[in-house]
């Protein structure tokens, strides 16, 4: 009988814990909808626009993870309490030579074009936004919010004058290289050829500067960063980087460079691309089948459209078959409580890499990205400090970096 009585006065605590939990649990979610319903939250990184080339995407409808490992549509933007993303341009790294370089401009336009023809598809779902003013008038609108960047400088190729073509046409950062050395700068994951910034590479930070576009230090090497930060007049961004202090990556920023980037006024946006917030365990059978894959398709470069096409297949059938121990949502606030501690609460936001290899257990699509949100209030973040986490940081970069270009321009003429 005694034991029976133990037995039924532990049933009775376990009850009593879930009920007095469920409430906590209403209580934080309708915290977190609050906080989304008053903030623009921004991603700063998705690859979205390759999925544009593949026949039968289309954006304006909710996809399955689990089926076709896209991260992105309007329907689960809304859903997860995104309001804005930027849709990254990428260039594979190809051949440096003037045939090279035809290419890669014939496809950066070729992929303007994509963005501008899905915007102008979906006007009651959508827009392009060019300023901060723009993102809070269709977040009004009640529209998801679409900016442009360009993943890779390679898009230029010698050209400086694309530049402002380019931010004509709707770009606002370019990242200046991608996992591979090009004519601008060296990539942290490659052989060290510029030692930094190129003489080329420094007049592109200039010409960035004074057309207004957001130079991006995420996949550049440790000297490439440090010439950049001497030479810029303007704030950076790293548009999907970590902390290289709680996961040794070389694409990550380490507490110097953290602190440097506070100094320049920039800011560094979370990336969620599980490699790069912890450490993977080791599995040797999915390293030799990316390995094969890498192979293939000569590490992604300089590949043709079709090629690209099929390599994006071919990707998401290595997914499906060596799944990935992936990092936490808690895993990723580590990272965030690390860059606050470090280069302070104005200079953190989120950029998730989604559909680029960005996704984490608890935020493996965009559905989920409240999910952050929940994690930040628990550790005790306020309203505030999440608004600028989650893109009134960048935003503040995007109007100075505006403002200095007018100051540029003025006394140049």
């Amino acid at each position: 009988m005694k034991k029976l009585f133990l037995f039924l006065n532990l049933i009775f605590a376990v009850m009593t814990t879930i009920q007095a939990s469920r409430p906590d649990n209403a209580k934080l979610d309708r915290k977190v909808d609050k906080i989304h319903r008053s903030i623009i939250s921004i991603d700063s990184h998705t690859d979205t626009p390759l999925r544009f080339t593949l026949q039968g995407f289309d954006i304006s409808k909710r996809h399955d993870p689990d089926k076709d490992h896209s991260k992105v549509d309007f329907p689960r933007m809304k859903e997860g309490g995104l309001d804005a993303a930027f849709f990254a341009i990428f260039l594979s790294q190809g051949k440096r030579t003037q045939e090279g370089y035809h290419k890669v401009i014939d496809k950066t336009f070729s992929l303007f074009d994509t963005i501008h023809k899905i915007t102008g598809s979906f006007p009651e779902l959508c827009g392009l936004a060019l300023t901060p003013a723009d993102a809070i008038r269709l977040k009004k609108e009640g529209k998801r919010i679409i900016f442009i960047g360009i993943e890779n400088g390679y898009a230029i190729g010698d050209r400086l004058d694309l530049i402002q073509t380019y931010f004509n046409k709707g770009a606002r950062y370019i990242t200046l290289c991608h996992t591979k050395n090009n004519d601008i700068c060296d990539s942290s994951t490659d052989t060290i050829q510029n030692n930094g910034l190129s003489l080329f590479g420094k007049k592109v930070v200039a010409e960035m500067n004074r057309t207004g576009m957001m130079v991006d230090v995420s996949h550049i090497s440790d000297k490439s960063f440090y010439d950049v930060i001497t030479l810029t007049k303007a704030p950076v961004i790293a548009s999907h980087s970590c902390s290289r202090a709680i996961c040794d990556n070389h694409r990550n920023l380490d507490d110097n460079m953290l602190k440097m980037l506070s100094r320049n006024g920039g800011v560094i946006q979370m990336c969620i691309l599980s490699d790069y917030v912890k450490k993977p365990d080791p599995n040797p059978a999915r390293d030799s089948a990316e390995k094969a894959l890498y192979k293939k398709y000569h590490n992604f470069s300089d590949l043709t459209e079709e090629e690209m096409k099929q390599a994006h297949i071919d990707w998401d059938t290595f997914e499906h078959g060596f799944p990935q121990k992936l990092a936490t949502v808690a895993d990723v606030v580590d990272h965030i409580d690390h860059i606050v501690k470090v280069a302070g609460i104005d200079h953190v936001g989120i950029g998730t890499d989604f559909d680029g290899g960005g996704g984490v257990t608890g935020c493996y699509d965009v559905s989920q990205m409240k999910n952050i949100t929940k994690e930040l209030v628990k550790r005790g973040y306020t309203t505030g400090q999440i608004r600028k986490i989650w893109g009134g940081n960048l935003m503040r970069v995007m109007d100075k970096v505006r403002v200095i270009s007018i100051k540029l321009n003025t006394v140049n003429n």
